[in-house]
């Protein structure tokens, strides 16, 4: 798959939630939008970013991941215009989440990392490290979260961490790419 050109078809935070999340999911995602909050560090690194960085998202409106996870990444593109992404409904794109399988899955959120000219440079997702350790701890429920139960504040503030983590992974990857250092002549 060409990634780059599915990219046109996907859609920004908003409008993504106008299209697929019902009132009630909706109330989720807001709710945990608003838990976010990026310290001073974290947003001195994000507004460090010199490389453009496009990011396609499967997501579902109604996962419980999803809910928890992606408005995370709409703070960080929020912190800075070298972020830049798309979301994708997990069932409307299945030629996408076919291509972001985990585990053998169309698990979701899937989110792929594109250099400025469509290039790869990583997958991640469903889930980050601590949230993994902390359902292997639990051993206990179904195994997709509802998303009616807002995260905890501390383990919440180590899944922004995570994910943050994973951005600046990227920018490094691509600050340091011998190609785009010399496209961009540094």
């Amino acid at each position: 798959m060409i990634f780059l050109d599915k990219w046109p078809h996907g859609l920004g935070y908003r409008d993504f939630l106008h299209k697929y999340a019902s009132p009630e999911h909706h109330r989720r995602w807001d709710l945990v939008h608003d838990l976010v909050q990026l310290t001073v560090e974290q947003r001195l690194v994000l507004e460090s970013f010199r490389r453009e960085i496009l990011v396609l998202v499967s997501a579902g409106a109604w996962c419980g991941d999803c809910i928890n996870q992606c408005p995370i990444l709409d703070h960080f593109a929020a912190a800075t215009d070298r972020i830049q992404i798309r979301y994708f409904d997990r069932d409307d794109h299945p030629d996408l989440s076919d291509e972001l399988q985990t585990c053998g899955g169309r698990r979701v959120p899937a989110v792929l990392f594109l250099a400025e000219d469509g290039a790869p440079c990583g997958r991640f997702g469903d889930r980050t490290l601590s949230r993994y350790r902390q359902i292997a701890a639990e051993q206990q429920g179904a195994a997709c979260p509802t998303g009616l139960v807002l995260p905890e504040q501390a383990d919440f503030g180590i899944v922004v961490q995570e994910w943050l983590d994973q951005f600046e992974r990227i920018q490094l990857m691509l600050r340091t790419s011998a190609r785009l250092r010399q496209k961009h002549g540094d």
